[in-house]
């Protein structure tokens, strides 16, 4: 495509413009197009594997004006890093200004994510004089798959799943004229070219259209939604299975085929007026369920009004919260036209597994799941779930990253300009990998637990993809310090393989180095008190920790206090039956005999005395699968099993500790005195080791609430209350000398913390004593964050290893 100038010759200065950021599958070639012909420049734009090359020629101030407008006027999913130019020497000068082929070079550009349907987009869909009349799969430059159908870069047709779809004349026309928005979006399409949908029955019988609607396969879904039935449909990253929120019959339905007793379902609504009927909206939330990247946003649920049709009670058992989407393709939308109430829009798998994304495994796993499949012709490249957002202290906070966030990079703190290439391979649950490169984290989708063989075969899959995709030239290789873990092993058996250089990251360090990360904390900055907080990971004495305080930079860290080690019976047991954790607890604090003496009468110890404890108490004496772990998550658990909650089984991670979180009485959380926060003591290790936080005199005030027969949801408060109130206070007792604060910089992370009302009272208590706070925003707290830190932490300890390494110490901090 080309232009004439209209500057004379004689007046040209040429510069090349090197643009460098998210600039490819963008429109971010039209846009260029656009201001440069309407200034009369005269030139070309192209991809390569750096980014956006732009060559032109024009007055000096004619181009000083179309790079700012560039930087002001770049599309709305383009992120640009940075643009910087250089004189072009060259005797010959185009005579117009032209979009050129790519010109693949080495892979130092970014993927966009997928992005949700843009208005104009729901416009064509919508209109009846549109040739995209309810098209399932319109898209633009401003909106539509990208990662999910990417297979390599640099982004054009050829390297996604489109390249099987050859565009019809009209589109071609589209995409090659520049007024058009449509101009170089790779996987335009429309009714005659493009993908279609299509719906089949699980039991292979013939489909009847005519008796669901007079309109599509879309439309028919709708119709079976309302009808009870189960559909799996084919999304932009991955199967979903739908059915009707209202309706408790087809959701216990669904929990039962899918194998998922009490994980909750994600809701999609077909828009904002719908959701405010169940849940609470401020600002934030409606920014976020808006937004190019429409995640799941968990919400507070409200009290409905009679008349509105109510959510299923097997949507979110034991829950107060219900996570809910937008419509983000012209399918959804579509799907979603005819319905005033949610539908269920979970993962289309069996509990454990990952999504299905390929039609034919999608029929074959889900065939006992599903009672229709509504599926579509356009391949899958990369599996993507969708992400997970909830809002803490008026901020977005990661539950998971994935669908729309993935893979946007992280910018470096400064001080690893010259970081290595370096890949981290994350943990065991909720698995995330993070490569390295021209210094930016490159953080992949939420994998999952590795612990399922297909999730690490999507794993192994998707590393692949990215080291390829990126043409990452592996300098390092980090893994988590656990013996057991299936990245660690995997990351060892590669550097041994490759002969790369591996280093092996204790994991709660992990956690406190990438909220350092994130919030832009610089490689030379100093040391903090991180306050990492889950159910396990593996300690650098070869126990296993989940509360610690840690004095840590970026290269090393000094355990400074911990939470009391406790046995963990059966081992990793302990995780699925919080009962367990119970009934240790008790035998760390008081001994069975003294429980027994008085609290006999209590329905818990009915309850306890009903299970083996001999052969737990042989466990114990001769230490057999009872390791001692200093878990904040496990006491959580047996402080949630103590008042009825998940107290034989938890079905999935974390279950207990949320559902103790959501019966809290917001009453008592706010009004009762400070007296009435159950009360922890900080005594030393063995009278002399380091501070830890001592829930003795805790579990007599609960066990003597349950005797008084106080509700679940008010000892939940006392406890939330009480526990945040030891947290701060072990801080300001690590932090302060002679009442002055010596470390001002606390960094709040690990799973624990996406608890909303421990986070946001330790929060607001530390900020009132004048801390610094750094907490998650752009990265989960959880696990699904450490493959940043892991990464962080080797380049810092590489950058380093010139000079002389120094161990960060409490002893010389405090005193200095």
């Amino acid at each position: 495509m080309t232009t004439g100038s209209k500057i004379e010759n004689q007046t040209l200065v040429g510069w090349s413009l090197r643009v460098r950021g998210t600039v490819q599958g963008v429109g971010f070639r039209p846009t260029v197009y656009k201001l440069a012909t309407s200034l009369g420049i005269v030139g070309r734009v192209f991809n390569d594997g750096e980014g956006v090359l732009i060559e032109a020629w024009s007055t000096g101030s004619t181009l000083e004006t179309f790079k700012m407008e560039i930087s002001q006027n770049a599309p709305p999913l383009a992120k640009i890093d940075s643009i910087e130019h250089v004189l072009i020497d060259r005797a010959e000068i185009p005579l117009n200004f032209t979009i050129s082929e790519t010109e693949s070079r080495s892979a130092n550009t970014q993927i966009a994510a997928d992005a949700a349907t843009c208005p104009a987009c729901l416009d064509d869909i919508f209109s009846p004089f549109s040739r995209r009349f309810r098209y399932p799969f319109t898209n633009c430059t401003h909106c539509g798959p990208r990662l999910s159908i990417i297979e390599s870069i640099p982004y054009d047709r050829a390297s996604t799943t489109m390249a099987k779809f050859t565009m019809c004349p009209q589109c071609q026309a589209e995409y090659d004229d520049p007024a058009d928005r449509r101009f170089h979006a790779q996987p335009n399409a429309c009714y005659v070219c493009g993908p279609r949908a299509w719906l089949e029955r699980s039991d292979e019988r013939v489909v009847c259209l005519e008796s669901m609607t007079q309109l599509d396969w879309v439309d028919a879904a709708t119709t079976l939604i309302q009808r009870d039935e189960i559909v799996a449909i084919k999304g932009i990253g991955g199967f979903h299975l739908a059915c009707d929120a209202t309706s408790e019959q087809a959701v216990s339905k669904l929990r039962s085929r899918k194998n998922r007793y009490h994980k909750p379902f994600a809701l999609m609504a077909r828009d904002l007026d719908v959701v405010a009927q169940y849940c609470l909206l401020g600002d934030a939330e409606k920014k976020l369920l808006q937004s190019s990247e429409a995640p799941i946003v968990v919400l507070n649920r409200k009290e409905t009004s009679p008349a509105t049709k109510q959510v299923a009670q097997g949507v979110a058992p034991g829950q107060n919260t219900l996570g809910f989407m937008l419509p983000y393709t012209p399918l959804h939308h579509l799907l979603m036209k005819r319905l005033n109430t949610p539908i269920v829009l979970t993962s289309g798998n069996l509990s454990q597994e990952p999504q299905c994304i390929a039609n034919e495994d999608a029929k074959e796993r889900l065939s006992n799941v599903a009672d229709y499949f509504l599926i579509h012709d356009r391949d899958i490249a990369n599996r993507l779930d969708d992400s997970v957002i909830r809002v803490v202290s008026n901020r977005p906070q990661y539950l998971r990253r994935a669908r729309g966030a993935t893979p946007a990079p992280l910018d470096l703190p400064r001080g690893f300009e010259r970081a290595p290439d370096v890949l981290a391979l994350g943990g065991e649950l909720k698995n995330t990998f993070c490569l390295l490169k021209n210094s930016k984290a490159i953080i992949s989708q939420h994998i999952g637990d590795l612990e399922d063989a297909r999730t690490f075969g999507d794993y192994t899959h998707n590393l692949d993809l990215y080291l390829k995709g990126f043409q990452h030239k592996t300098n390092h290789i980090a893994v988590d310090l656990h013996p057991e873990y299936l990245s660690s092993k995997f990351g060892r058996s590669l550097a041994a393989e490759k002969s790369i250089e591996l280093t092996e990251v204790q994991h709660h360090h992990a956690h406190v180095a990438a909220c350092l990360a994130e919030n832009g904390w610089s490689l030379d900055s100093g040391p903090v008190l991180g306050v990492a907080l889950d159910g396990l990971g593996f300690g650098s004495d070869g126990s296993f920790w989940g509360g610690e305080f840690l004095l840590a930079d970026y290269t090393s860290f000094e355990r400074l206090g911990t939470f009391k080690p406790v046995a963990l019976l059966g081992g990793s047991k302990a995780m699925l039956e919080p009962w367990r954790n119970t009934y240790s607890h008790i035998l760390a604090e008081m001994g069975w005999p003294s429980y027994l003496m008085n609290y006999e009468e209590l329905e818990l110890t009915q309850f306890l005395l009903s299970k083996p404890l001999a052969t737990f108490d042989s466990m114990l004496n001769s230490k057999v699968m009872s390791p001692l772990a200093s878990s904040c998550g496990r006491l959580f658990d047996a402080v949630a099993a103590a008042v009825g909650i998940c107290r034989e089984s938890a079905s999935y991670e974390g279950q207990a500790a949320i559902e103790l979180e959501s019966i809290v009485d917001k009453q008592a959380l706010l009004s009762e005195t400070e007296q009435l926060a159950y009360p922890f003591a900080i005594p030393r290790l063995g009278g002399k080791g380091i501070p830890y936080i001592e829930p003795l005199a805790v579990w007599q005030a609960i066990l003597g609430d349950l005797y008084l027969k106080a509700s679940p949801s008010v000892i939940s408060a006392r406890f939330h209350r009480g526990l945040a109130k030891a947290i701060v206070h072990m801080i300001n007792k690590l932090c302060t000398k002679d009442d002055e604060i010596w470390l001002n910089t606390i960094v709040l992370t690990g799973g624990v913390f996406q608890n909303r009302i421990l986070s946001e009272l330790v929060e607001t208590s530390l900020k009132f004593s004048g801390y610094n706070v750094l907490t998650h925003h752009q990265v989960p707290a959880n696990d699904g964050g450490i493959s940043l830190g892991q990464a962080l932490i080797t380049a810092a300890q590489t950058l380093n290893d010139k000079k002389e390494r120094q161990h960060v110490s409490w002893h010389t901090w405090a005193n200095s």
